[in-house]
């Protein structure tokens, strides 16, 4: 049997296809639609409307959002907000989405901004998909860029392994490997050394702030 190889994301080639192309279908994930029309998430619809509102209800702040995606939970965000992800599919969307502010094409683990350019770095669903030395190199960039840092990712669940390869398959019927990890609001609090926002069954949000 062959083994799996070493974790990757931020700098995997295969990953950063799999987000480009999957850039149009994005947001059925967190709406149900399209292949997740079928998906068994009771209480999903009622936990996102409270992660939308943690994000909305964050203090107005300029705020970097590092791979915003197709901005869906950008969107709420108050204060001046720029955007960054690898995927220009992804910046088109949310470039529409996101009037006052900006979005542009960029690395996340080399944030081409000047130290302390922001007041709040915020990430959703991105974090949890980074091993070890790529999860150390984001938290050096946002500290360096921000004295805050706001987490939103998914929740640990009972018969879900804390971390694993997945098979994600596209309405194209193409089938790629992403690595994801999943929290309970200590473990996600513990490594970002914060506070619990939110905890819930799918999702969980954690906050830290320089001292």
């Amino acid at each position: 049997m062959g083994t799996d190889p070493a974790p990757a994301f931020a700098d995997d080639r295969g990953t950063r296809s799999y987000y480009e192309q999957r850039a149009e279908e994005y947001d059925d994930w967190y709406t149900g639609e399209g292949l997740f029309t079928t998906r068994d998430r009771p209480g999903w619809i009622h936990e996102l409307a409270r992660v939308v509102e943690v994000a909305r209800d964050l203090p107005p702040a300029r705020t970097l959002d590092v791979a915003c995606g197709t901005g869906y939970l950008t969107r709420h965000l108050r204060g001046f907000v720029v955007g960054i992800d690898q995927s220009p599919s992804m910046v088109a969307i949310a470039r529409s989405r996101i009037g006052a502010g900006l979005v542009v094409v960029g690395d996340a683990l080399r944030l081409g901004f000047r130290d302390g350019g922001f007041d709040r770095v915020f990430t959703g669903h991105f974090y949890g998909h980074l091993p070890g030395d790529e999860r150390a190199a984001f938290l050096r960039e946002s500290r360096r860029v921000a004295g805050e840092l706001v987490v939103i990712d998914s929740a640990r669940r009972p018969g879900v392994a804390s971390d694993r390869w997945q098979e994600r398959v596209l309405n194209d019927g193409s089938r790629h490997r992403v690595f994801k990890r999943y929290f309970t609001g200590d473990q996600l609090a513990g490594e970002i050394g914060g506070e619990i926002l939110f905890e819930g069954q799918w999702f969980v949000v954690a906050r830290t702030r320089a001292t």
